[in-house]
Parts: structure tokens; C-alpha cells; sequence
């Protein structure tokens, strides 16, 4: 019978009993201690060493990747300055440029084959499109066809008070260098690279040839409906080209109006939102409503500036009861570190009416390093998957239509890109002269030419004559809404030449913006907007910024001090 065990584990004493044993103590021999671990815990110190070793990894590979950037930024900041001094040195010397001119040529001239940097829009400009245009742009009054989206005599001034500011002492890249892969709305940019506009008063660029809309609305034809109204939105963009000033980010409850009774159309536009930026619009004609918001997303990715106008587009014809929406393309600066800047438009525009299954396709072409498909819009109308109409031509000089047939018998043609640079070479145009979309096809419709720019538009920030009167203000303006952007003060200094005046006025009213924010939140109180309001559209069923025609009324009282 076992007796009890004693001891710490070093050794044990048993005291037996039994015939054998005769009541003795056996003594036994002491047992090493062992330490007993499970599995488990092996199996958790494993994966912890090789976390442990993965982190050290991961480390080192951050650490020999942001040492490669660093020597990136470093390399490119060097080739910038050189660049930039560069530039500062021929700026300085035309004449000798002008004699390079001809001599030298690099593979940008793909992309300069609209207009040479910096060169004004000219007859022999449009000349390129269409020899029948009339042009005469220099004075404040312009002959042109209404039909065309233009009115019959432009009204306004043809300049601005003084010409741009130069910027040719500014490095762009030395602001842009810290923004790679941010959202460039955050940032806050010298206003030598602004404009003097406000994005709202861009927006009301869309409505340049709104008489296309008005023609749309006569054509009893629904596929000719969607021709025109194809064009109107491409006409949109065309006040784009060569535009690389940033405009004024607006205010939170800035608003800008525009009544144009030359070219049928009343517009208004409110900032709705400041974080994210949403500027919401509305315009409208005796035949239709034209309304949309824009949610512009700016990104810098070293090379270009890219921008991303999130948001939806919606025109309604009243007599036909249609709603026709769209989104713009995509826009890209190129070149933001070295070569000259320039503007693209890229991606697919899709336009869709409400009623039937008629919708227009257009692609906007991307160039390549040798491609001569620069700002070269292509596209179909459909009936379901039935080509009906063919779309080609430029978002930067017009836009033709003709049947399919005969677009894709043209385009199946080995020689038809040779036959177009032959009929180029014959017109005798110069290398700054611009290629011609118009293929002359037996079926082929001009829908859309763009209206010439004045000669020093170059000097004016390119802006067209549309342009030059966005910001004007003239006797009987005194109705305006106090948060009209004509009466921001910072972009009023900045279009009469005050530059640092500017600067200051800009730091001014944004930190008065910031103030408010901050008392808002401090009371508890949610921003309230006066002329639109996030609601489901009557028309798309879809949440959309929705117009309070009582803005019409001119009841100022409740409108907020933004400048």
C-alpha cells in the first residue's frame, strides 16, 4: 500500500510497507525540473517573430522608397529650375525664339497643332474649320450667325482693365512639389496662377452658344434634337482651350447671375457646399431649363494636373416634355513641370433622354506622343445598338454630323488621314495652323463652329469675348445680390492688375469664411443655403440641387456677408 508523497519535486521520499519493504523509507533520486510549454504558445511565438521580422521588412522597404522619392523631387526640382530660368531667358529674347521657330521643332508640336503657345486666335484660326465664318473680333461689336450659338451683336467689352500679370518670375513646380497625389481644392495657391473669375462664373461658360439649345428645340426631327443638343455640350468645354489659370475657389453662399436677353438665356449659380466644394446652377431659356452641379475633384500627379468635374448635367425641352443628362469629361494640364502647358479633354460623354431610347455616344480622343487626334471628338446617336447619326469634329473649333455610311466608308479608306493632311498642305497653312475636321462628306451637317477669339486674347488670360464679360460691371447692376462674385474684391484686384492687393483681399475673405464656420459650430447652427436645396428632382426622380425661383424676386435681406 503506497504511503504519501512528499517533497518539492527536487527529491521524494516514499514510506512503504509490505512484506518486501519491512516499513522502510525508500529514498529516490531527484527528477530534473521541466518546463512544459503547448503548442499553442509555440505556435503564437512563432507568428509574432515573423510579424515582427515582416514589420522590420516593411520598414526598410518605406524607408529605401521614400529615400528613391527623395532623390526623384530633388532631380525633378533641379530640372524645374533650369527649366524655368530657361524660360525666363527666351522670354526675354522674342527674336531669337522667333528664328528657332522654324528650325527646331520637338514631339510637343503634336500637341501644339491647334495654335502655338501663347498665339492669339485669328481669321486663319477659324479659317482652318470654316473659310465662311465672319470674323472681326477686335471691337466691341461682332457680326456672326445666331444660328451658330452666337448672338447677332456681342454687347460688353472686347479687354480686360490691364493686361495678366506675368508669371514668368513664379515656379509653379516649386508650389505644386508638396501636392503630389493630394486634392489641389485644399490647397491654397499664390494668386499669380488664378484667373480673375470665380468657378461659378465659369460655369456660366457653358451657356456661350445656348442658342444650339434654342435651335434644338425647333427641330420637330427627336434625332436631329440630339444633334444639336450633342454639340451645345461640347460647345461647353470649348472656352477651355488653352485656359491654365485657376480660378477663384468660390465662397460658401457666393452666387453669380448672368442675363444674356442677346442670347436668350437668364443664369444663376450659389456655392452649396464648401467641404467637399459644390457649386450648384440654373439657367433657363423661353424653350428650355438647363441646370446642374459640380463637384470639381483637382489631382496633381507630377507631370499634370488632373480634374475631375464630378457631377450631373440635365436640360429639359419644354414642348417636347424631354430631359436630356449628361457628365462631362475629364480635363488634364499637361507639362506642369517642363514644356509648355496645355489643356485635353479626355473620357466619354453619354447624353440620354428621358424618353424613347435615342442617346449619343462621344469620345473625346486621348493623344498619344505622335498622334494627330489631339482635341478630336468622335461619336454615334443610337437607337438601342442601331447607329443612326454620326458625330466628328473638335471641342475646340465645331462639330459636324453626317449619315453612318458615309462616315465609315470615309473612315475604311487607307488613304482618308492622307487625303486630310493633303487637302492641309494644299490651303498652304503654316505649322501653327490647325488640322480640319470637316471630311466635306456628301451628307455632312455643320452643327457647331466656334466663335473666334479676340487677337490679344493671349494677353487676357485666353479668355474669349463671352469671357471678358463675365466679370464686368456695368450701370444697372445695382440689383445684384450683395454675394454676387462680381463683387468679390480680391478678384476684382486681381482683373485691375493689383496683384498683392489681391492677395491680400483673398487671405481676408477666406478667413472670414473660416470665422463663420467656426461660430456656426461654436452655436450649434447649420449652414443654410438660400436659392438651392438638395430635394428629389420632379423631372429625374433623382436628389438633385433644385432652384427657389424667389431669387427672382431681389428680396437681399437675408443674404449672408461673405466678402
Amino acid at each position: 500500500m503506497a504511503g504519501s508523497v512528499r517533497g518539492t519535486g527536487l527529491s521524494s521520499c516514499v514510506h512503504e510497507t509490505g512484506p518486501s519493504c519491512r516499513g522502510r523509507t525508500v529514498r529516490r533520486a531527484p527528477r530534473p525540473v521541466r518546463t512544459i510549454v503547448s503548442r499553442g504558445c509555440v505556435v503564437g511565438l512563432a507568428v509574432e517573430r515573423l510579424e515582427i521580422r515582416a514589420e522590420s521588412l516593411r520598414q526598410l522597404q518605406l524607408k529605401e522608397q521614400q529615400e528613391r522619392c527623395r532623390m526623384l523631387q530633388d532631380s525633378l526640382h533641379v530640372l524645374a529650375t533650369e527649366h524655368h530660368e530657361l524660360e525666363r531667358t527666351i522670354s526675354r529674347r522674342p527674336s531669337v525664339l522667333s528664328s528657332m521657330e522654324d528650325e527646331f521643332f520637338d514631339c510637343d508640336d503634336d500637341h501644339q497643332v491647334f495654335s502655338p503657345a501663347g498665339s492669339p486666335v485669328t481669321e486663319e484660326f477659324v479659317d482652318a474649320m470654316s473659310r465662311d465664318m465672319p470674323v472681326s473680333a477686335t471691337s466691341n461689336h461682332t457680326t456672326s450667325n445666331h444660328s451658330n450659338g452666337e448672338a447677332s451683336s456681342h454687347y460688353g467689352r472686347a479687354s480686360l482693365p490691364v493686361p495678366m500679370f506675368s508669371r514668368s518670375d513664379f515656379s509653379l513646380w516649386s508650389i505644386l512639389k508638396q501636392c503630389i497625389g493630394k486634392e489641389l481644392s485644399k490647397i491654397t495657391m499664390p494668386v499669380v496662377f488664378n484667373e480673375p473669375l470665380s468657378f461659378i462664373q465659369r460655369l456660366a461658360e457653358y451657356m456661350e452658344y445656348a442658342p444650339l439649345i434654342e435651335k434644338a428645340a425647333q427641330c420637330d426631327d427627336p434625332v436631329e434634337r440630339l444633334e444639336y443638343i450633342s454639340a451645345f455640350a461640347v460647345s461647353a468645354l470649348s472656352s477651355n482651350w488653352e485656359r491654365i489659370g485657376k480660378p477663384f475657389n468660390p465662397l460658401l453662399g457666393e452666387t453669380y447671375e448672368l442675363n444674356r436677353p442677346d442670347l436668350g438665356f437668364r443664369f444663376i449659380g450659389e456655392q452649396v457646399s464648401h467641404h467637399p466644394p459644390v457649386t450648384a446652377f440654373y439657367s433657363e431659356g423661353k424653350a428650355y431649363s438647363f441646370r446642374g452641379s459640380i463637384q470639381p475633384k483637382l489631382r496633381f500627379w507630377g507631370k499634370s494636373v488632373e480634374i475631375n468635374p464630378k457631377g450631373n448635367i440635365t436640360l429639359e425641352l419644354h414642348k417636347y416634355k424631354e430631359t436630356y443628362t449628361w457628365q462631362n469629361v475629364n480635363c488634364c494640364i499637361h507639362n506642369i513641370i517642363v514644356g509648355q502647358l496645355w489643356v485635353e479633354h479626355s473620357g466619354t460623354m453619354e447624353i440620354t433622354c428621358s424618353r424613347g431610347s435615342l442617346r449619343s455616344v462621344l469620345h473625346f480622343k486621348q493623344s498619344g506622343w505622335f498622334s494627330k487626334d489631339l482635341h478630336h471628338v468622335e461619336g454615334f446617336i443610337y437607337d438601342g445598338k442601331k447607329k443612326l447619326r454620326a458625330f466628328y469634329g473638335s471641342w475646340v473649333l465645331g462639330m459636324f454630323s453626317s449619315s453612318v455610311d458615309d462616315y465609315e466608308a470615309f473612315m475604311n479608306e487607307p488613304d482618308h488621314k492622307a487625303r486630310i493632311l493633303a487637302k492641309d498642305k494644299s490651303e498652304h497653312h503654316s505649322k501653327s495652323s490647325l488640322l480640319t475636321y470637316s471630311y466635306d462628306l456628301p451628307s455632312q451637317k455643320t452643327l457647331w463652329k466656334v466663335n473666334p477669339r479676340p487677337p490679344h486674347s493671349a494677353d487676357y488670360y485666353h479668355f474669349s469675348l463671352f469671357s471678358m464679360s463675365l466679370n464686368e460691371l456695368v450701370p444697372g447692376m445695382d440689383s445684384l445680390p450683395p454675394t454676387d462674385s462680381r463683387l468679390r474684391p480680391d478678384i476684382r484686384c486681381m482683373e485691375d492688375g493689383k496683384i498683392d492687393q489681391s492677395a491680400e483681399e483673398k487671405n481676408r475673405v477666406e478667413e472670414k469664411q473660416r470665422e463663420a464656420r467656426k461660430e456656426r459650430k461654436k452655436n450649434h447652427k447649420e449652414w443654410q443655403n438660400r436659392w438651392f436645396s438638395l430635394q428629389k428632382s420632379p423631372t429625374t426622380g433623382k436628389e438633385d440641387w433644385v432652384f427657389n425661383p424667389s431669387y427672382w424676386n431681389r428680396d437681399w435681406k437675408t443674404c449672408p456677408d461673405v466678402f
